[in-house]
């Protein structure tokens, strides 16, 4: 059914009198299927870094060359997310899901039976082209079908895929490689993939509105090299910086590959905006920016960011610290890390009631208080820090991580018109990939040069003091999270779409 243009703005939501009242069986039923099918798709995501060591041995390929089996799947992925507004607003629900999981089968079955380094390449790109889809059509599907009282209740369970498997991915990683082979990462991923593929064309109708949306070719162009230009230059930083110890080891051996990426996609990327504002007056634009006429919305995407950026960047460097520093074993930092993910995890329910029912800033406000300090007391870090206060650290900033991404979520893509739940959804998902792509550079490329300017480089000591310096700047990053946490708002729960905060 096609949706009329209208003229109103993204900031206030008009009335909608067909917004459900309560989550019918077959929306709940859907939204599952949905968590089911977004949680095999983010654990497949993060299981790669540990197998890169094998595959370098079983294809006799190069550290760099390995690198690109991560690169590749980020780039992919911030190239195809921003373009879901458009499919999102053009396709049903059940063409959209049939499409992606379709994909991400695909690539899956292509990297089992790689007989060699460039199939595995492939395949990851189509496993990226359907991840980058899946979580924006749960996003969309969820603030679509759920009244906007319970909203932040189902959007605790994001937060669990969302938490859960970045957690999960590296532990089964390292099980399977210790036990069988690399191929048994995707074999165990590939029949749960097959199995919610079968269901999901079975029993998915369309849960919302479509519109004869048309698709402009340079927009995608510009995306492409926009956020694809930024997402490779930042991942290039961090891949560069992994190397530690070395002074050459912060920055890549030349910069101008670095430099062009990053120009590219800055250039590419204003172009892009330019293109948007002028076709979203007809209603034509493939991402469309007046999402952010709401300040409630953009205030949160912007706090996402910061979020993002802490959440990211310190799950890369502290299994890196853990393992440099303090000398375990890849496998026991996971399990380290493991708690925190499975609290966050398990409260996300409990905070999405809260959420419903008090309001952002009952949550919001705590949040980024314990993950501000959290990260200045990883300022501390030594080369003989316990690693059960280590545990009772990272748990501890894993709960305040869980108490701002719920309510963020729920309260930026609450304060849009339906209509506009697609495109929110969109960027809220692009400013994820690349605000996390951003920290781990960020402190990655830090820890680098501060390890590589110590008195000592190469030694434990030196490790220990790149990681504080890194684990400074992001805490610096992460204070103003707390007058953040002060200004976002929930939107009104009224189905007949009272206006959102400004």
């Amino acid at each position: 059914m096609a949706v009329a243009p209208s003229s109103t703005t993204a900031s206030t939501p008009t009335a909608h009198p067909g917004a459900p009242t309560v989550v019918s069986a077959e929306a709940n039923r859907v939204i599952w299927l949905l968590l089911v099918a977004a949680f095999v798709a983010i654990l497949n995501e993060t299981t790669m870094g540990v197998a890169i060591p094998h595959l370098i041995a079983d294809f006799q390929i190069t550290a760099v060359a390995a690198q690109w089996l991560t690169t590749a799947f980020m780039l992919t992925m911030a190239v195809v997310i921003p373009i879901t507004g458009f499919l999102l607003q053009r396709l049903t629900t059940r063409a959209v899901f049939t499409a992606a999981m379709t994909l991400f089968s695909t690539g899956t079955l292509i990297a089992v039976l790689a007989p060699g380094f460039g199939f595995l390449l492939v395949a990851r790109v189509v496993q990226a082209s359907g991840t980058a889809i899946m979580m924006p059509l749960l996003m969309t599907t969820l603030m679509t079908v759920v009244p906007p009282h319970a909203r932040g209740r189902m959007m605790g369970r994001v937060s669990i895929v969302m938490s859960l498997a970045p957690a999960i991915g590296p532990t089964l990683s390292g099980f399977l490689l210790d036990t069988l082979s690399w191929r048994w990462i995707f074999g165990v991923v590939l029949p749960i993939a097959l199995v919610s593929l079968a269901i999901g064309v079975r029993w998915i109708d369309n849960l919302g509105e479509t519109r004869r949306a048309p698709l402009d070719v340079l927009s995608v162009v510009l995306s492409a090299f926009g956020f694809g230009g930024l997402v490779f230059g930042l991942s290039q930083i961090g891949a560069a910086g992994h190397g530690g110890g070395d002074a050459e080891a912060a920055v890549p051996a030349s910069n101008l590959p670095l430099i062009i990426a990053l120009s590219v996609g800055v250039i590419a990327l204003g172009a892009f905006v330019w293109r948007q504002i002028a076709l979203q007056r007809s209603d034509d634009a493939l991402l469309d920016l007046r999402v952010f006429r709401s300040t409630n919305f953009s205030l949160s995407v912007a706090q996402l960011a910061v979020m993002s950026m802490a959440f990211f960047g310190a799950i890369t460097l502290l299994p890196l610290y853990m393992q440099n520093v303090l000398g375990l074993s890849a496998l026991e930092s996971g399990l380290l890390v493991l708690p925190g993910s499975l609290a966050m995890g398990i409260a996300g329910p409990f905070i999405g009631r809260v959420y419903d029912r008090w309001g952002t800033r009952v949550l919001l406000i705590p949040g980024a208080v314990i993950v501000t300090g959290i990260l200045w007391s990883f300022t501390t870090l030594t080369e003989n820090t316990s690693v059960w206060l280590l545990l009772a650290l990272q748990t501890t900033l894993s709960l305040g991580l869980a108490m701002s991404f719920t309510p963020l979520f729920t309260a930026s893509l609450g304060s849009l018109q339906p209509r506009f739940y697609s495109y929110g959804s969109a960027i809220v998902s692009t400013v994820q990939q690349v605000a996390g792509a951003a920290g781990i550079a960020l402190l990655i490329t830090v820890m680098s040069a501060a390890e590589a300017g110590a008195l000592e480089p190469g030694t434990t000591a030196a490790g220990a003091e790149g990681a504080r310096a890194a684990f400074l700047v992001a805490a610096i990053i992460a204070s103003p999270l707390i007058i953040g946490a002060l200004l976002i708002r929930k939107p009104a729960d009224s189905p007949e779409g009272a206006p959102a905060p400004h």
